[in-house]
């Protein structure tokens, strides 16, 4: 073996104990590409989920999704998430004591991370100490992360789907227009009335909005907020009346999603999941909120349309 002296610091190494080391080293960091969606402006934004009728199924992550080792509401998740199929996430985002945005489904730590009691309890310093668990309950490395650090992360790579939880409307509308996040942030809305408060503030936001009846439907249009920017979530289930819905919102260009989180993605059997997941978009829908979303992705791939106009913004990058 040869051996091979670093010229400044007089030291010998094994010239092939070193290649083999570098190498073995960016093997190890070698990571598959991320599924990205290049999604650059608030027009774009609102093309991608405008229903045309030959649009890819389109899945949502679920709090990022559910995989053993990965926390929900963490970057390392969406990624991991990313390297497996394009998606976009749903998220939840929740005020600390001292008015920090942090990413946290519950109001307490207990379920997710090693910390107890409330989360408005702790100030961002605190909650930066603590470990988000996994799915099963295992500590992991990652902590819980700042919305703001999210929203820098997103950029260029997803889109962002801000769930309501406990933090002002004006707070959301200050935090998109300082990161001028409306290309690849998008707020779910409960009613007519949140939208409304939303697109008088933030020029070009774009919406996941609660529409499960006509009743509803018919309030955001009385509220003078756009299909446009609206993506309608009509709940939890594959059931016969959803048809009419999708019929009157797509006839408005307006895409449809189900949630499978609190129904599907608990099947038992891997085979019933996939089934349903197909069922979904082929009973009309057209987004999955999953979260199972790596599962899911591949359950309905063979459905995607052979071309379509939003192919435009599925790109990978390492």
């Amino acid at each position: 073996m040869r051996l091979l002296r670093h010229p400044s610091s007089g030291k010998t190494y094994a010239i092939g104990l070193l290649v083999a080391t570098l190498f073995s080293g960016a093997i190890a960091q070698r990571q598959p590409p991320l599924h990205t969606l290049a999604i650059t402006t608030p027009e774009q934004l609102h093309d991608f989920f405008r229903y045309t009728g030959q649009d890819i199924p389109l899945i949502s992550g679920h709090r990022g999704g559910t995989i053993q080792g990965y926390p929900e509401n963490c970057i390392a998740t969406f990624e991991n998430t990313l390297r497996h199929t394009p998606a976009f996430f749903e998220i939840d985002p929740r005020l600390t004591k001292d008015s920090v945005i942090v990413l946290m489904h519950d109001a307490t730590l207990e379920r997710t991370t090693n910390g107890t009691g409330k989360v408005s309890d702790y100030t961002w310093a605190d909650l930066k100490k603590l470990r988000l668990k996994d799915p099963a309950g295992n500590l992991t490395r990652y902590s819980v992360p700042r919305l703001e650090e999210v929203i820098r992360w997103s950029k260029g790579k997803t889109v962002l789907n801000l769930d309501k939880k406990d933090v002002p409307l004006a707070l959301t509308v200050q935090l998109l227009q300082r990161h001028q996040a409306a290309a690849h942030v998008m707020l779910t809305v409960h009613n007519a009335e949140q939208a409304k408060y939303y697109y008088d503030h933030i020029p070009g936001v774009m919406f996941s909005a609660v529409v499960k009846t006509r009743a509803e439907l018919a309030s955001y249009e009385q509220a003078g907020v756009p299909w446009s920017c609206i993506l309608a979530y009509v709940g939890p289930e594959n059931k016969p009346e959803n048809k009419e819905l999708y019929d009157l919102l797509h006839a408005r260009g307006v895409m449809c999603m189900i949630s499978a989180a609190p129904t599907y993605d608990r099947l038992p059997d891997p085979a019933a999941r996939q089934q349903a997941y197909r069922e979904t978009f082929v009973l009309g829908a057209d987004v999955l909120e999953s979260d199972l979303p790596i599962e899911a992705a591949a359950a309905v791939q063979s459905l995607a349309p052979k071309s379509s106009g939003k192919a435009k913004y599925f790109r990978t990058i390492d």
